[in-house]
């Protein structure tokens, strides 16, 4: 039965807190894609199509004209940040993008500058913030970062809102008494207590507004008992964490085939050398472990070293991220898998991937705020887990495992907008093909 989707009337505004590398090359790209200037490579709502109904039918749309998706052209660009550069000062000094293309799109880019930002020095030490908010309580911010998105929605005629973080990662903590209801949170917000995050300042002045919300990074944030309520009380989709770009991304691919033929690995080495903002702050352990937590569950995930002992139950899986300011945005990843075979005989899997963060997370947060008001008209609330497929740390219900594997995320993404729009789902069985061929 077709879900009742709301159509994507008006203008959509995508707030991003951090107005860094990743959230520039994505305004920048968009734009440029509005003009006829580029094309929206990696993003699945803009060059993906679903096929619908039998192999036979030959029935692939894309998906931006099977769901009602917001159009590039009616998506309004906004956002915070710690430093005061407009967008395309901000994408200047990232040197993601080339700079002719910057230069094209300038008068666009210069227009949109960042509000003062929420920000604690203390859950990113290396960076900082001069361009940030003031207040005698983080409910006092709250209120602020309420504020603005409401100005925000009134300056530009919006019809609607998503909110994406693409801020830089912070510092590792688990949650506490603080997290568990919406209450304790909020009373907490009014003790400026030092176990509520700049992120979860964003997510509550959003949610509590309605406002769909995606974590980018793998910071604790929405995933807590008393976000995720608030999140269902005001009926509003809810994504995280981490966008799966560069060598989680290989893994995610790899991992799956090694499993699907059952050959053996007996350990994962994978190390990676960056140069911009966020390996800067990585560069401290207690940042860094936010990120190794999100990247070392992928490969247990997968392989389930429970359930196949002789194949991974020694599985020795290391993670190093090292800042190197040389390299930039040009990530550089090197993976060394020892695996085995047939009687248990060792093969060797080496992977370089050069790789650009920016343009592999630039399509990836276009998706995700694009989904996410998707999901909004589409009358869900929530963890949206058919969303993993973006995420290196998938956010599930609680006690539930995630899925990693790409391919079965992606057929999940699939069947679910197969089931917004009342098209029959796809097991892949193809059973029936055969049977019609024998009656």
């Amino acid at each position: 039965m077709k879900q009742n989707v709301q159509p994507a009337e008006g203008k959509l505004g995508i707030l991003i807190p951090g107005l860094g590398a990743v959230a520039t090359t994505l305004i920048a790209g968009v734009i440029a894609s509005r003009r006829g200037l580029a094309e929206p490579v990696g993003s699945l709502t803009q060059t993906g199509h679903i096929r619908i109904g039998k192999r036979t039918e030959n029935n692939y749309p894309k998906i931006k004209d099977f769901v009602p998706v917001a159009k590039l052209e009616d998506i309004v660009f906004g956002g915070w940040d710690v430093y005061e550069d407009n967008v395309y000062q901000a994408a200047s000094v990232a040197k993601v993008l080339d700079q002719h293309l910057l230069d094209s799109i300038k008068d666009e880019l210069e227009q949109i500058a960042p509000m003062k930002a929420v920000f604690d020095k203390s859950y990113v030490e290396n960076l900082d913030g001069h361009h940030v908010k003031t207040a005698d309580s983080k409910w006092d911010l709250a209120q602020q970062t309420i504020k603005d998105i409401q100005d925000f929605k009134e300056k530009n005629g919006l019809n609607r809102i998503v909110v994406i973080w693409c801020g830089s990662t912070e510092k590792y903590f688990e949650p506490s008494e603080i997290h568990e209801t919406v209450e304790a949170f909020e009373a907490a917000l009014k003790n400026n207590d030092d176990r509520i995050a700049p992120s979860m300042i964003y997510a509550y002045a959003a949610l509590v507004q309605g406002i769909p919300y995606v974590n980018g990074a793998p910071n604790l944030t929405v995933d807590t008992r008393a976000l995720v309520q608030l999140s269902k009380d005001t009926n509003t989709p809810i994504a995280g964490k981490d966008f799966k770009t560069g060598q989680t991304l290989m893994k995610t691919i790899l991992a799956p085939g090694l499993e699907a033929r059952s050959l053996g690995v007996r350990g994962w080495f994978s190390t990676n050398i960056l140069g911009n903002r966020d390996g800067l702050v990585l560069d401290r352990p207690e940042n860094f472990k936010t990120k190794e937590v999100s990247k070392l569950g992928v490969l247990e995930d997968i392989l389930r070293p429970d359930l196949h002992p002789e194949l991974y139950g020694d599985l020795y899986h290391k993670i190093r991220i090292n800042y190197y300011p040389p390299h930039g945005d040009n990530k550089e990843s090197w993976d060394n898998i020892d695996i085995f075979g047939w009687l248990g005989y060792p093969m060797q899997i080496k992977i370089n991937f050069l790789c650009r963060d920016s343009i592999l997370a630039a399509p990836v947060a276009l998706d995700l705020a694009l989904f996410a008001d998707l999901a909004k008209r589409a009358g869900m609330k929530g963890i949206q887990e058919w969303l993993s497929f973006y995420l290196k740390s998938p956010q599930t219900k609680e006690g539930l495992r995630p899925e990693n594997d790409i391919f079965k995320q992606l057929i999940k993404l699939q069947n679910t907008l197969r089931y917004m729009m009342g098209e029959e789902l796809i097991t892949h069985l193809g059973l029936d093909y055969y049977e019609e061929d024998e009656a």
